[in-house]
């Protein structure tokens, strides 16, 4: 059992997406749903709280009402080792009135943050080399959706 486990508050929709996010990832699966009872401040039969996994990473999903919203203070970053990877997590998660932003940032149409950052990346802004952390730097600030290759042309200047 996952000792600390993230809770992702939701004001509907958990059941959509508890199966948008498990058809995203391969190593992904539903360990557990309960439902609201009778008398609760929710209907009767809909989903109180969830757990999900998605590529080994545990997740609760909890059926909370409109009181909190999601905020950019707290993102979920997908390592991508490929730029077909980046492409795809960006293009599905930003979907059906999902929000791009910068530096490989977007919001699902739910509401919730996402980083989109490939595994490169990191190697190339540890570089000692600060002038080609630099470089890197300065090409990622000018992106939203992060492009491998510009960010290897960057780094090789």
């Amino acid at each position: 059992m996952q000792k600390i486990i993230p809770c992702l508050w939701f004001d509907g929709k958990v059941e959509e997406a508890i199966k948008f996010y498990t058809s995203l990832f391969k190593n992904s699966k539903v360990k557990d749903i309960s439902h609201y009872g009778e008398g609760a401040p929710q209907p009767a039969g809909t989903i109180l709280v969830a757990t999900f996994e998605l590529e080994g990473q545990e997740f609760m999903i909890l059926n909370g009402g409109p009181a909190f919203k999601f905020t950019e203070a707290i993102s979920l970053s997908v390592n991508c080792e490929t730029q077909e990877e980046v492409d795809f997590y960006w293009e599905k998660l930003s979907a059906d009135g999902g929000q791009e932003s910068q530096c490989g940032w977007l919001k699902d149409k739910y509401g919730l943050s996402w980083q989109i950052v490939p595994t490169v990346l990191g190697k190339f802004l540890r570089d000692q080399d600060k002038k080609k952390a630099g470089n890197v730097m300065m090409a990622l600030m000018q992106m939203s959706k992060l492009d491998i290759k510009k960010l290897e042309e960057a780094y090789n200047q």
